[in-house]
């Protein structure tokens, strides 16, 4: 299947990377250029305020004169481009000044004397010369009683460094984005490279090719975690497809008997058959095979709509232990037809919270299934008992037994051993029986060896409630 490069996670992730690394070196850039323009700004008031001390130690010892040619002379050697003094009365009228011919549309700004006036602090602004569009730096502070100065450095060397700054960093913050997406993605891509063998795997899986499995990376970490657990659901849906398969096999052949003897039964009587009588009995043959479809179907019916939770289940208190001795009564004939020692050990009084007319049927299939398979002269032995608030039934046989690999097949549906399949039977009797007694929260298991007997172990709760 076709998809867009950016639909994919690997796009995503590399995105997420990237756009997060940029605003994190976009916020370390902007910490480092506000850190920058204070260290700047306040190494220029620094050397303002140097200046305003020397003016004020001139004034002390020379008077406003030396103050004025100081001004002059300062303003010279730094640069008349650069700096510029004025001494200025309280009132802000101009009493001395450098060469302000370059300064001229510098103006004495009233709110910063009437700031210094109140506060008795220096003052210090930022402001552009219209004329120029340059960027200066100036102070207001007294330096003397009843004086003034107001002195600014023009910034332009400050500007330029950090307009150079501005641009390496916007240079260098492309190429860092770009290298770190082009890495991210390498990566990305290195990092989900198992993810893609496991979409392959998926994708060349059909109904006749299950065995693909995904190769480990070996790991452990979530990826190798990944594929064995597809691995395993593989394994899974291999094994459930291979059920799926037998029983419709089973199915078919189950069906395909009794239909046949059916149209055998047709074909007889259209071709030999002359009297009422032989119609009858071929009426009678094919009602008994339509009875046994019918009884399949029902079966099936009920193990599929009891493991789907829609089962028809009419729970009440059942004496448990009269149940079984009227199934044992039951089948005592079938038993002695056979020769068989049919006996039951059953504890009084055994109640349980259950739907009597499907555990007599689960009940019924176990002890059939025990006469059917146990040979003349053998043994059949019904237990009954508690066992920690739990009722126990074991039925035990001395019949031809059952391998250990097909302990737990036998309760698959239409499921038969070879050897039982020359007996007459669906292979539904043991599913159903597992179904009803899962349903009443309870369970089925078998101990068996071949030639030695088996022995079908029940055990339900007491008190069960929540029966689906």
């Amino acid at each position: 299947m076709k998809y867009k490069i950016f639909n994919t996670i690997a796009f995503r992730l590399t995105l997420w990377f990237s756009g997060i690394f940029a605003v994190c070196t976009s916020f370390v850039f902007l910490l480092f250029y506000y850190l920058a323009t204070q260290t700047i700004q306040n190494q220029i008031d620094l050397e303002l305020t140097d200046n305003a001390s020397k003016f004020s130690a001139i004034i002390h010892t020379n008077g406003l004169m030396g103050a004025r040619q100081l001004a002059i002379l300062e303003a010279q050697a730094a640069g008349e481009k650069l700096i510029f003094f004025r001494i200025l009365y309280p009132t802000g009228e101009v009493f001395a000044s450098s060469r302000m011919s370059y300064w001229k549309d510098v103006q004495v700004s009233k709110t910063a004397l009437q700031k210094l006036r109140s506060l008795d602090l220096n003052i210090f602004e930022t402001i552009e010369v219209p004329s120029t569009g340059q960027k200066v730096r100036v102070l207001y502070s007294y330096v003397a009683a009843n004086a003034i100065l107001q002195t600014g450095v023009a910034m332009d060397v400050y500007s330029k460094f950090l307009s150079a700054f501005q641009l390496v960093f916007i240079s260098a913050m492309g190429f860092i984005v770009l290298f770190s997406a082009v890495s991210g993605w390498l990566l990305v891509r290195g990092a989900l490279s198992g993810v893609e063998t496991i979409t392959k795997t998926a994708q060349n899986i059909t109904g006749s090719n299950l065995e693909t499995r995904v190769q480990g990376t070996g790991n452990k970490d979530e990826l190798d975690h990944l594929a064995i657990t597809f691995n395993s659901m593989l394994d899974r849906i291999e094994e459930l497809v291979r059920s799926i398969r037998e029983m419709s096999d089973n199915i078919a052949h189950d069906l395909k008997s009794p239909v046949t003897r059916i149209r055998g039964f047709a074909e007889l009587a259209l071709v030999h058959e002359e009297t009422l009588e032989d119609y009858r009995v071929m009426a009678a043959n094919t009602i008994e095979e339509s009875d046994r479809l019918l009884d399949m179907i029902n079966t099936m019916l009920t193990i599929s709509r009891a493991e789907a939770g829609e089962a028809d289940f009419t729970l009440k208190t059942v004496n448990l232990s009269g149940m079984i001795r009227e199934a044992c009564d039951l089948f005592t004939p079938l038993a002695e037809d056979k020769h068989i020692s049919f006996s039951n050990i059953i504890e009084n009084e055994i109640f349980v919270f259950a739907d009597i007319r499907m555990l007599q049927r689960a009940f019924s299939n176990l002890i059939d299934n025990a006469i059917k398979y146990t040979l003349e002269g053998g043994t059949i032995t019904i237990i009954a008992s508690m066992e920690n608030q739990t009722a126990l039934i074991k039925i035990k046989d001395t019949g031809i037994g059952i391998l250990p690999e097909f302990h737990e097949k036998i309760f698959e549906r239409f499921y038969r051993i070879d050897s039982s399949r020359t007996s007459s039977g669906t292979g539904l009797g043991l599913s159903l029986a597992r179904t009803i007694v899962r349903q009443h929260k309870g369970d089925i298991h078998v101990s068996s060896y071949q030639n030695k007997g088996s022995v079908f172990e029940i055990r339900l709760p007491i008190n069960n409630p929540m029966v689906i």
